[in-house]
C-alpha cells in the first residue's frame, strides 16, 4: 500500500527549528500560522555536490549527486509553506510541493516522496530533467529575493531515497476488469497513461519501435543528466502491476493500426516526436554529419541496445560543431566532450538568453570548455574532396524586430561570413511528428505539422476509442508536459471504458 503521505514515520527525528517554525513535529500538515517566514527566508540554500568539470568529463555519471539526508531536510527548511503555492500551480502535473518539503522536513522521507508519487510517475526523472527555473523554482516566492528552494533536486532525492532503503514505490493494482488498452510509444506520455490504467486494474500493453523501454527517457538524454538504471526501475514497476512490454514493434511495419483498434478497447497514441528537423543544405547528408539522435544514441548506448542500423560506433572525432540552441544541443556538446573532441563549439543564431534550454546545462557546457557561438547563423555543410564533412560556413547575425513568436528576429551582418573547420557536424534545431503517422493511421485527423489533433480536455483525437498526447501533439516539449498529457488522456480512457459513449 502506498502509505498516507500525511502520516509520519513513529522513528522519524524531529527536525532543528532555524526557520522558527513552532509547529509539531507530529503536525502532519503545515501550520502557516506557525511558521516564521521572514526567518526562513533568510537561511542560506543548501546544494548537493557535484563532480569538477576536470573529472566528469571523463566519465559518464551524472554530474550532481544526490543530496545527504541531513542537508535535504535543511534545504526542505528552506520553503516557507506558503498557502497558495505559486510552485505548485507552475507545476503541470500540480505536484504538492510544500506538503512533500513539510514531510522531508519532519525525518518523513519516505511520506515525502509518497506525495511526489500521488501526482507523477516519473519523480525521480523529473526531478533531474524538468526546467525547474521555467516551472516551479522559477516561482518559488523565496526565490523572488535570493537562491529559489531546490526542488527539482529535493524530489530526485527522496524518491530514489525511498527506493535505496527498500521501500519502493508501490505497484498495488485493483482487480481485473476485463479491458484491455494498448498504447504506442514507452515514453512520458505513455508511462503516465499506463501507470494510472493498469493501477485500475486494466490490461495494459505498451508497445515501442527501440529495442528497450523508455524512449527518449533511455535513448535520448545522456547518463550524465539521468543514469539508465533510473528509467529501467519504472519499467520493472509497470511489469510488476501487469503492464506487457512489446519492443521492437513498429506500428505499421510490424502490426498494422487497424489491428490495434480491432483487439483492443481503447488505443493511445504517444509516439513522441522523433523525426529530427532539417536545415535544408547541401551536404546535409555527407559523411561525418548527423541528426542529434543518431549522435546521441551511438555516442551514449551499447550497440546490443541499438537498432541494427545505428550498432556501427562513432569515429573519433577532433573537431564537433552542433548547431542549435535547446537542451538536446547541449546534450550533444556535453556527449561530444566526452568522447574525446579537442574542439567543441556551438552555434546559436539568437543570445544566450533567449535559449530555451537550462541554465543549468549550459553552464556545465561551459565549464566543460565547449565554445559557444552566440548570434550566429550557419550558411552552408562543407565538405572535402572526398565528400566528408570538412566545416561549416557561417556569418554573424544582429537582433532587429520581433518575428510572429515575439523574439526579435535574427538577421545578418554584411561582410561577417566565416568558416569553422569540423570533422563532425551535429544538427541539434527541433523535431517533428514522424510523417510516416499519415501513412500508418490515416483515419486519424493531423494538423499542418504531421501532428495529431486532439480535445486538449479529453486527448480524443476524431477516431472513436483512440486516443494522443504528448510531443505527437504539441511538438518536441518537455517530459513533464507529455506526462500531464497522459494523465488527461488516462482519466478520459477510464470514463471511455466505463461508458463506451464517444
Amino acid at each position: 500500500m502506498v502509505a498516507d503521505p500525511a502520516a509520519k514515520s513513529p522513528d522519524s527525528p524531529a527536525p532543528a527549528d532555524p526557520g522558527g517554525s513552532s509547529a509539531e513535529p507530529d503536525s502532519g500538515s503545515p501550520d502557516p500560522t506557525k511558521i516564521d517566514r521572514k526567518a526562513r527566508m533568510k537561511l542560506p540554500a543548501n546544494t548537493p555536490d557535484k563532480q569538477a568539470p576536470d573529472v566528469r568529463v571523463h566519465n559518464w555519471d551524472e554530474v550532481f549527486h544526490l543530496f545527504d539526508p541531513e542537508t535535504a531536510k535543511a534545504e526542505a527548511v528552506r520553503c516557507i509553506q506558503c498557502p497558495a503555492a505559486p510552485c505548485t500551480v507552475a507545476c503541470p502535473v500540480d505536484n504538492d510541493i510544500p506538503g512533500a518539503l513539510w514531510l522531508l522536513e519532519l525525518g518523513d522521507i519516505d511520506g515525502a516522496a509518497n506525495v511526489f508519487r500521488e501526482t507523477s510517475e516519473l519523480p525521480e526523472m523529473c526531478g533531474r530533467l524538468c526546467p525547474q527555473e521555467r516551472l516551479c523554482e522559477g516561482d518559488c516566492v523565496v526565490g523572488k529575493k535570493g537562491i529559489p528552494v531546490a526542488i527539482g533536486k529535493l524530489e530526485a532525492f527522496v524518491t530514489e531515497h525511498q527506493r535505496s532503503d527498500g521501500t519502493g514505490p508501490s505497484t498495488e493494482t485493483a482487480p481485473a476488469t476485463g479491458k484491455t488498452v494498448a498504447v504506442i510509444g514507452a515514453g512520458p506520455a505513455g508511462i503516465g497513461v499506463a501507470e494510472r490504467l493498469a493501477r485500475n486494474g486494466h490490461a495494459v500493453t505498451m508497445f515501442d519501435a527501440w529495442p528497450v523501454p523508455g524512449a527518449l527517457l533511455h535513448y535520448g538524454i545522456p547518463n550524465f543528466k539521468q543514469n539508465k538504471a533510473t528509467v529501467a526501475r519504472k519499467f520493472d514497476d509497470l511489469q510488476s502491476m501487469g503492464v506487457r512490454l512489446v519492443m521492437n514493434t513498429h506500428i505499421g511495419r510490424d502490426i498494422p493500426f487497424e489491428h490495434l483498434e480491432r483487439d483492443y478497447d481503447a488505443v493511445f497514441i504517444g509516439a513522441g516526436a522523433i523525426a529530427g528537423a532539417e536545415l535544408g543544405f547541401e551536404h546535409e547528408d555527407a559523411p561525418g554529419v548527423y541528426a542529434a539522435t543518431e549522435f546521441l544514441v551511438r555516442g551514449n548506448l551499447p550497440p546490443e541496445e541499438l537498432p541494427e542500423h545505428l550498432r556501427e560506433p562513432l569515429p573519433d572525432m577532433r573537431r564537433v560543431v552542433v548547431i542549435g540552441g535547446g537542451d538536446t544541443s547541449m546534450d550533444c556538446v556535453r556527449t561530444a566532450v566526452r568522447l574525446g573532441a579537442e574542439q567543441v563549439r556551438l552555434v546559436y543564431r539568437r543570445t544566450e538568453e533567449e535559449m530555451q534550454g537550462r541554465s543549468e546545462e549550459r553552464q556545465h557546457a561551459y565549464e566543460e570548455g565547449v565554445i559557444f557561438d552566440y548570434v550566429t547563423a550557419p550558411l552552408a555543410i562543407l565538405t572535402d574532396a572526398d565528400g566528408a564533412v570538412s566545416g561549416v560556413q557561417c556569418q554573424r547575425m544582429q537582433l532587429g524586430e520581433p518575428d510572429e513568436s515575439g523574439r526579435a528576429r535574427p538577421e545578418p551582418v554584411p561582410d561577417t561570413e566565416f568558416e569553422i573547420a569540423a570533422d563532425a557536424v551535429v544538427i541539434a534545431i527541433g523535431y517533428n511528428v514522424d510523417e510516416e503517422w499519415g501513412e500508418v493511421a490515416p483515419a486519424v485527423n493531423r494538423d499542418p505539422w504531421g501532428r495529431f489533433t486532439v480535445d486538449p480536455d479529453t486527448m480524443r483525437t476524431n477516431r472513436p476509442g483512440v486516443f494522443a498526447g504528448g510531443d505527437d501533439i504539441n511538438g518536441a516539449d518537455l517530459v513533464v508536459t507529455a506526462l500531464a498529457d497522459g494523465h488527461v488522456a488516462a482519466a478520459s480512457i477510464e470514463e471511455y471504458l466505463a461508458t463506451g459513449e464517444w
